[in-house]
């Protein structure tokens, strides 16, 4: 298990969810086969939106409930499998739209799914460590899936930003940390390829499934916690099934993995998936009620974090819009605007 030098928490987050839905009927009248099962729609990101602009947008609800300046912040670290430009980071242009340039520390993560997550222990090292007292993490992706393919019912847009600061100014402290990682290979995209392929069955069990299982038994080991401990998991969720599958293996019920799990409504956000999911879970938990966070990323690894909610919670929860009021706010399309807010149609 990870324990930083002095303890640490989450002190603002923030999430964006574009407001175009594509249906999952809508993808199955074009592609003939049914719809995805229980999935209903997917988040879209407009003509307007990419990666960096979610970002900017999660990032400032973020710094709004952590009541800091921006420039008090000494690194953003944005994760991505979208990220706009090949060489140029995204980070940089993040930084500069919230005003907290030019005395920080800006990069890009990359990690398939969980390339937020692996954000969030950079800057929990970065705070723990001392070397500064607000670090920034974000997962945001316009995620795409070939046409016709799985990956079109859920591949979706959305991110979440999180500022790491010191416990005692924090809604939710971290009680521990793990990660565990190995060579995978479930999931990949090679250079100047459009769309990612994937192994099929290949993905569940000895990637999915065998990395999420071994770091959340071996970091509630190393907690002396068990599952009855936590009001709320928050597991990543490629689909509806998986993370409820997931969570049953290792003894959690429905009712606590039931409040993080979006892919239904919002689709699978990639990177911002777990932790839009964790957003979720923070606009509606108690003070004193006990978190699971569970990333996973294809190549693959799993991030796991287990966090107690304080008090601060109530109030600064109120200071941005929630995930509920994004998955609210809605603007339904068909797949021929889609097509072409995705850039799916090619054009010489």
């Amino acid at each position: 298990m990870m324990t930083p030098a002095r303890q640490v928490g989450v002190v603002g987050y923030g999430s964006y969810i574009p407001m175009y839905r594509l249906p999952s009927t809508e993808i199955a009248r074009v592609w003939a086969g049914g719809g995805r099962g229980p999935i209903k729609e997917k988040a879209v990101a407009g003509l307007d939106e990419d990666a960096v602009t979610i970002a900017i947008e999660a990032a400032r609800n973020a710094v709004n409930r952590a009541g800091i300046e921006p420039d008090e912040l000494r690194a953003i670290w944005v994760g991505s499998e979208s990220h706009p430009y090949a060489v140029k980071p995204s980070s940089t242009l993040v930084a500069e739209a919230l005003g907290a340039t030019p005395y920080l520390l800006a990069a890009d993560y990359e990690f398939a799914c969980k390339a937020g997550s692996e954000a969030l222990q950079a800057a929990m090292g970065i705070v723990g460590s001392g070397m500064g007292a607000y670090a920034m993490a974000i997962g945001a992706d316009t995620a795409q899936g070939r046409p016709g393919d799985a990956l079109e019912y859920t591949a979706a847009s959305g991110g979440t930003a999180y500022i790491v600061g010191p416990a005692d100014d924090a809604l939710a402290i971290c009680l521990g940390s793990l990660s565990y990682a190995t060579d995978t290979p479930d999931f990949w995209r090679r250079a100047h390829q459009h769309y990612p392929s994937h192994g099929g069955r290949f993905t569940g069990e000895p990637a999915y499934f065998h990395h999420i299982q071994s770091a959340t038994s071996t970091l509630l080991g190393e907690l002396g916690a068990e599952p009855g401990d936590f009001a709320h998991a928050v597991f990543h969720q490629p689909n509806t099934k998986f993370p409820g599958r997931v969570g049953k293996r290792l003894g959690f019920t429905t009712e606590q993995i039931e409040t993080g799990l979006l892919s239904g409504v919002i689709g699978n956000t990639y990177a911002g998936a777990a932790l839009t999911g964790f957003s979720a879970v923070l606009d509606v938990a108690e003070p004193g009620d006990k978190v699971l966070l569970v990333s996973f990323g294809s190549g693959a690894g799993s991030d796991a974090f287990a966090w107690e909610i304080t008090d601060e919670i109530v109030a600064r929860r109120e200071r941005a819009p929630k995930v509920q009021d994004y998955i609210a706010r809605r603007v339904e399309i068909d797949y021929a605007t889609y097509a072409r807010y995705r850039g799916k149609l090619l054009m010489a």
